[in-house]
């Protein structure tokens, strides 16, 4: 029985890693998505620098967002799972910061894809202010992981 408790120990543990590692690789990748968006804004439709932020933008969301959402979004099930945290008040708290981290990162993608089609669904103040979000829900989310203040 002990060895066993030790294996899920260590496997929690390494779902714990994996969790924090992706959820870096997320954040990082929500932190840079209003930025390019911002040094795409000045371009009109069917300029050549157009295609150079579609294609930088396109692999941000390939190659870091959608993959890292995903893992953060497994890995932090199964870490729920495991340690009961959907019983505990802080816990709603952070998937409720989650749950609005995911839909910030689905909006953001979906007015990426209208500057890529020359809209300007946002302001360069507002890609400004918006690029704040996900550092304030990191903040947040940091504190009820850590602190756990109910």
């Amino acid at each position: 029985m002990a060895g066993m408790q030790e294996a899920l120990a260590v496997t929690y543990l390494w779902l714990k890693a994996g969790h924090i590692i992706f959820m870096v690789f997320w954040m990082a990748g929500l932190f840079i998505l209003p930025r390019q968006m911002l040094y795409l804004h000045p371009y009109g439709e069917g300029a050549p620098e157009v295609e150079t932020w579609s294609d930088r933008l396109g692999k941000l969301r390939k190659i870091i967002l959608t993959p890292s959402l995903i893992v953060v979004w497994v890995l932090g099930l199964l870490l729920m799972s495991a340690v009961q945290a959907h019983t505990q008040g802080w816990f709603h708290a952070k998937f409720l910061c989650v749950i609005l981290l995911t839909g910030y990162h689905g909006w953001m993608v979906f007015n990426t894809k209208k500057m890529l089609r020359g809209e300007r669904p946002l302001t360069e103040k507002q890609l400004r202010l918006w690029g704040e979000v996900p550092g304030l829900l990191l903040a947040i989310i940091v504190v009820l992981v850590v602190v756990k203040p109910f």
